[in-house]
C-alpha cells in the first residue's frame, strides 16, 4: 500500500537476498559441520498457492480506504521472523493470519481502528516492521484479528537542534528517519540488526538494543517523551531531560510490546553525526581471556561504541577468524574530539589479558558484514532442514563463566537428544556494562522435516531453563513475545504482574491489544 514490498517469506524486500557466493559460504560451513554433501531441501510455497482462512470480518466503510484483506497483506503480517515462524510459513500454515491489515495515516485513524476492533471483539496487534524473533506480532487465531501497520506515520515532524532532540512518528523505519535527520547533521544512532526493516515504535515497544556496545545500548536511553494511543484515549508524557516526579510514564510503555497501546510519536534524543573514529581487531588465546579484557574495558569507563568478542567457533562460522582464536572487534566514535587516547588505553587493557592487535582491522569488517547479511540465510537454511537460532541474556561478571558452562552444556545435550546428531553452540558478546556482559548464543542442529518445530522447541526450552537456573534474563534485547513468555513469567515478580494486569485493565479494558504477550488480563 504505497511502500516497497517486504517479503512474506524471508528477510528484507522482494528481490533481496544473499549472493550465490554468500550462500555457498554459509552452506559450506554446514556441510563441514555435519559431514553432509547435501541437504534435503523443501520448496518454499508460492504466494498464490497459500490457502489462507477466509476473513472473519470486514472493515466498515469509513475505514476501507486504509484497510486490506488481500492475500499478500495478510500473509506478510501473519508472522515475524523467528525460527518457528519460518517453519510454519514453509508448511503453508497461515491459520493465524490476520483477517484485516490496517494502515492508518494519523492518530484519529489508529483510534478508529481500536474502536472498531473493540466493538467487533477482535484482537489488535501492532506490527512495526515485523522483524520480531520471539513471536511478538502474530495472533492466537481463536478470534477475529486486525493487524495495525503504522508505516504511513513515517515523518520526522520537528527537530530541536538547541536541545538536540527530534519528534518522530512511530512508523518511521530506520533508514527513513536517518535520511530525514541527515540534513540537520544529526543521527538517532540506534542501529539494531533489523535497522532497515524495523520502526521507531517497534524499537520502543520492545526495548530494542542497538549496535553500540556500551553507554546508550538500549532505546530506553534515547526516549525523551512519548505519545501513545490506547483504547481509553491518548496519553502524552511531558518532554523533559529528566524527572524525579514519581514512576516514569514513559517507562510503562517502553517494553510494553503492544499490550497497552500504540506509540504514535516520540521525542527522541539525537546526536551530532560522528566525525572521529578509531577501530581495531584483536586475537585472544581463548574466549574467557577476551571476556576478562572486556570487563577491564567496561569498568575503565572508556565506553567503546563496539566491543564485540566472538568465541573461536563463532568467529570461524562468520568468516572473521580461523577457529583457533577468540576475536574482539573494538571501536570508538564521536563528534567532538579525537579518540586516540581512548583507543590507546583500551589496547592496554586488552594487552593485560593477552589480546594481540591484528596488523589490519580485517576481522571486525568481516564480522560486521556477516552480522548484517546473516538474517537472509534463514530463508534457505530452514527449507534445508537446519535448525539455526539464537538466544541472548545478561548476567553479572561474577556469574558469567558458570552461566556460559551451564547453558552451553544444556543446549548441546538438548540438540543431541532432540535430533540424534551432535550440534554446536557458540557465543559472542553484544553489549557490555560495568557490572556484566550480554552474552549472545547461537545454536546449530541438523533437524528433520516433519519434526523441526518439536526439535526446535526442545532446544529452546533447554536454553530458557538453563538461563533461568543460572540467574540470567530470558532476553536482553529480543523482547518477550510469546516464545519467551513462560520464562518471563518466572522472572517477573508476582506483585509486579498484579500491577501490570491493573494497568492493562485501565488502558485496555476489552483486552484487545496483542493478547497473549507479556500478561494475561
Amino acid at each position: 500500500m504505497g511502500a516497497a514490498r517486504l517479503k512474506w517469506y524471508g528477510w528484507g524486500r522482494e528481490g533481496e537476498g544473499m549472493s550465490a557466493e554468500e550462500r555457498a559460504f554459509v552452506l559450506g560451513r554446514y556441510h563441514e559441520k555435519f559431514g553432509a554433501r547435501d541437504f534435503a531441501a523443501v520448496p518454499v510455497p508460492k504466494l498464490e498457492d497459500l490457502k489462507l482462512p477466509a476473513p472473519r470480518l470486514a472493515p466498515p466503510a469509513a475505514l476501507e480506504a486504509f484497510c486490506s484483506r488481500d492475500a499478500y497483506d495478510r500473509a506478510a503480517h501473519a508472522y515475524g521472523k523467528s525460527y518457528p515462524d519460518y517453519v510454519r510459513a514453509l508448511h503453508g500454515d497461515f491459520a493465524v493470519a490476520p483477517d484485516v491489515v490496517a494502515y492508518p495515516r494519523n492518530e484519529a485513524e489508529i483510534a478508529a481502528v481500536m474502536d472498531w476492533a473493540g466493538e467487533s471483539g477482535a484482537a489488535l496487534a501492532p506490527f512495526g516492521g515485523g522483524s520480531s524473533v520471539c513471536g511478538g506480532v502474530e495472533h492466537a487465531g481463536d478470534r477475529p484479528s486486525v493487524t495495525l501497520d503504522l508505516r504511513n506515520l513515517n515523518r520526522v515532524v520537528e527537530v530541536d537542534k538547541t536541545s538536540r532532540a527530534a519528534l518522530i512518528e512511530g512508523g518511521a523505519f530506520g533508514p527513513d528517519l536517518e535520511r530525514q535527520l541527515k540534513p540537520h547533521g544529526l543521527t538517532l544512532r540506534h542501529f539494531p540488526q533489523s535497522f532497515e526493516y524495523s520502526t521507531l515504535g517497534g524499537w520502543i515497544a520492545t526495548r530494542s538494543g542497538g549496535h553500540f556496545a556500551s553507554l546508550y545500548t538500549h532505546i530506553d536511553d534515547l526516549v525523551e517523551s512519548l505519545r501513545v494511543v490506547t483504547p481509553k484515549g491518548v496519553l502524552e508524557s511531558r518532554r523533559l531531560p529528566g524527572s524525579g516526579a514519581g514512576p516514569s510514564p514513559d517507562r510503562m510503555f517502553i517494553g510494553s510490546e503492544g499490550t497497552l497501546g500504540v506509540i504514535s510519536q516520540a521525542w527522541m534524543r539525537v546526536q551530532a553525526k560522528p566525525t572521529f573514529r578509531a577501530g581495531a581487531s584483536l586475537r585472544f588465546s581463548d574466549f574467557f581471556a577476551a571476556a576478562r579484557a572486556v570487563r577491564a574495558l567496561s569498568q575503565a569507563g572508556l565506553y567503546p561504541s563496539n566491543c564485540r568478542i566472538l568465541d573461536p567457533r563463532e568467529a570461524y562460522n562468520t568468516g572473521a577468524g580461523d577457529g583457533g582464536s577468540a576475536i574482539m572487534a573494538l571501536a570508538f566514535e564521536g563528534a567532538d574530539h579525537p579518540l586516540d587516547a581512548w583507543m590507546a588505553r583500551a589496547l592496554e587493557c586488552c594487552a593485560d589479558h593477552g589480546g594481540a592487535p591484528e596488523p589490519e582491522n580485517a576481522a571486525a569488517g568481516l564480522w560486521r558484514n556477516a552480522f548484517i547479511r546473516m538474517p537472509y540465510s534463514r530463508e534457505f537454511l530452514t527449507p534445508a532442514g537446519l535448525i539455526v537460532d539464537t538466544f541472548e541474556t545478561a548476567i553479572t561478571w561474577d556469574r558469567f563463566e558458570a552461566l556460559h558452562a551451564a547453558v552451553t552444556s544444556a543446549v548441546e545435550r538438548a540438540i543431541l537428544e532432540a535430533t540424534g546428531v551432535k550440534g554446536e553452540v557458540t557465543c559472542r558478546f553484544t553489549h557490555i556494562y560495568p557490572d556484566g556482559p550480554a552474552p549472545y548464543f547461537s545454536f546449530h542442529a541438523l533437524g528433520r522435516h516433519g519434526a523441526l518445530l518439536d526439535q526446535w522447541r526442545a532446544i529452546k526450552n533447554a536454553a530458557g531453563d538453563a538461563l533461568m537456573a543460572a540467574g540470567g534474563t530470558i532476553t536482553h534485547h529480543h523482547a518477550v513475545g510469546r516464545d519467551h513468555r513462560p520464562w518471563y513469567d518466572q522472572q517477573r515478580p508476582d506483585l509486579f504482574a498484579l500491577a501490570l494486569r491493573a494497568a492493562k485493565r485501565a488502558l485496555d479494558p476489552a483486552a484487545i491489544m496483542n493478547p497473549g504477550v507479556l500478561i494475561d488480563p
